[in-house]
């Protein structure tokens, strides 16, 4: 078996098991919590009440400065940015 034949197939069983594995979740409702039940449209915060309670820096407290994110994510960016442009080119 080649290469290329061999991706192909990965792709498409990963690609299957990941559509099974969405299926799964949404058919048993897992990772749903009873007193944040919205429908389709939960997936926008503006729908939530009370989100900022969520939000709260009791609930999470960032270790670093905040520069130090925004750094990184710029890093990262560039990094990503450079890396299509490298692969674009061949």
């Amino acid at each position: 078996m080649n290469f290329k034949k061999a991706c192909k197939i990965l792709t498409i069983f990963v690609g299957v098991v990941s559509i099974v594995t969405a299926l799964y979740i949404m058919l048993k409702g897992l990772g749903l919590q009873e007193g944040l039940d919205f429908g389709a449209g939960a997936y926008y915060y503006a729908d939530i009440p009370e989100f900022q309670e969520y939000t709260e820096k009791t609930h999470f407290v960032a270790k670093l400065p905040f520069w130090v994110y925004v750094a990184l994510f710029l890093a990262w960016g560039a990094l990503m940015y450079w890396l299509w442009k490298y692969i674009d080119k061949k």
